[in-house]
């Protein structure tokens, strides 16, 4: 299918798309026209690819274990270099420890929440 389907079907913007290709993360095959033409099996990949993303993981390292996951949710720990092992745990530390800024921010906001009352006075409050 051409970028412009794979792009609905994927939910995935075709500039991200081209994005994807030029990071080496998802390869399309062009036709002698020059068009990408992607299989359906990618929509898979792409979905991997934009969780990962989203999940902060830098392109170097999802170029890096794409290959260990599978469609099925599988992870074939046996291809893992162990450079790229110590980069996920350095990933695996850095969203750990966002988690917990992230966790203290929401607790804050929920004492202030608790702190404040649910409505304001229309004016301020006479002296």
């Amino acid at each position: 299918m051409k970028i412009g389907e794979f792009s609905a079907q994927s939910g995935i913007s075709a500039r991200l798309l081209r994005y994807y290709e030029e990071q080496g993360l998802l390869l399309p095959v062009r036709g002698e026209n020059g068009y990408r033409e992607y299989a359906p099996d990618m929509l898979e990949s792409a979905a991997q690819i934009r969780g990962l993303l989203e999940a902060g993981m830098p392109t170097t390292i999802i170029r890096d274990i794409l290959p260990c996951l599978s469609g099925t949710g599988d992870i074939y720990l046996k291809k893992l270099k162990p450079e790229t092992r110590r980069r996920l745990e350095g990933e695996r530390d850095r969203i750990t420890a966002r988690i917990e800024c992230l966790t203290r921010n929401r607790d804050a906001i929920d004492a202030y929440l608790r702190a404040v009352p649910l409505t304001w006075p229309a004016e301020p409050p006479k002296p």
